[in-house]
């Protein structure tokens, strides 16, 4: 049966309402990854009403941003999932509907990595959000699935991926979405939008400026990061003279490597 993996850091007002949306889903396992909490996210966790399935992976200090994904999706890996499903622990919109989408592409329509289009509609946007999405663009464009994706990518909104996806990409790409998803499809594995979903109705927490700046940041450094790849060149998060670091020098990357091999699992060769 297919997991889902949820990653928490201090979430105790919204992780309820976002384990709500995995009523009525078919999952073995709902995989919380607990991110450095200090507050009462592991209690409202330990009493859902779906606590029977519920499978808690604490970590006292902060991995960083998208390590818990790519941690829970190796746990997911190792108990034999066939699918893993990501969803944020503060997505509170009512998106049960969206996420059985998901799981139906992967499940029944042989989807490799099934998105959802948090923007179906062209509407006017901050500078800051067509700045990402220019790049996010650019990516896909460079991937030759603009086409079939439009701005769709790991790095937002639920999404979805098989377990033959999970044996061909690295568990640190895991890690950085967007690179994900170009070694996705240079392993000609099957990518769809499976649902649109606007961005406002995921109801995500509403974040400071700051915050905002350093994870478009973060996302238009892992772009680089995913086209620097695709012409066999060496990580490089910068273009035009300015480096996109954001939130990835606080990724543990060493915390999730070892992880991974107390699983005794390998990168694919």
């Amino acid at each position: 049966m297919p997991s889902v993996v949820i990653p928490v850091k201090n979430e105790e007002e919204n992780i309820e309402k976002t384990l709500d949306n995995c009523q009525d889903l078919p999952l073995n396992k709902i995989i919380v990854i607990l991110n450095g909490c200090t507050d009462n996210s592991k209690e409202v966790v330990k009493n859902h009403s779906l606590k029977k399935n519920i499978h808690i992976i604490e970590f006292t200090e902060p991995l960083g941003i998208d390590i818990p994904r790519a941690i829970g999706a190796a746990f997911a890996y190792k108990n034999n999932s066939p699918l893993v499903l990501f969803l944020d622990g503060d997505m509170q919109g009512t998106i049960n509907n969206n996420l059985k989408d998901l799981i139906t592409a992967v499940v029944e329509n042989n989807i490799d990595m099934a998105l959802t289009n948090c923007y179906p509609f062209i509407t006017n946007r901050p500078a800051l959000a067509n700045a990402v999405l220019r790049y996010r663009g650019n990516l896909n464009r460079c991937l030759g699935v603009f086409t079939q994706l439009g701005l769709a990518n790991p790095c937002h909104g639920p999404h979805a991926v098989s377990r033959r996806l999970l044996e061909k990409v690295p568990w640190r790409a895991l890690a950085i979405p967007p690179l994900s998803l170009a070694i996705t499809i240079q392993n000609k594995l099957n990518v769809q939008v499976a649902t649109s979903l606007s961005h406002s109705l995921l109801l995500s927490s509403l974040r400071n400026d700051d915050h905002n700046i350093y994870i478009a940041e973060t996302i238009i450094g892992d772009c680089l990061e995913a086209l620097r790849h695709l012409e066999g060149l060496p990580p490089s998060r910068e273009d035009n003279g300015i480096n996109y670091l954001g939130y990835h020098p606080d990724r543990k990357f060493d915390v999730l490597e070892e992880y991974v091999e107390g699983l005794n699992l390998y990168d694919p060769q």
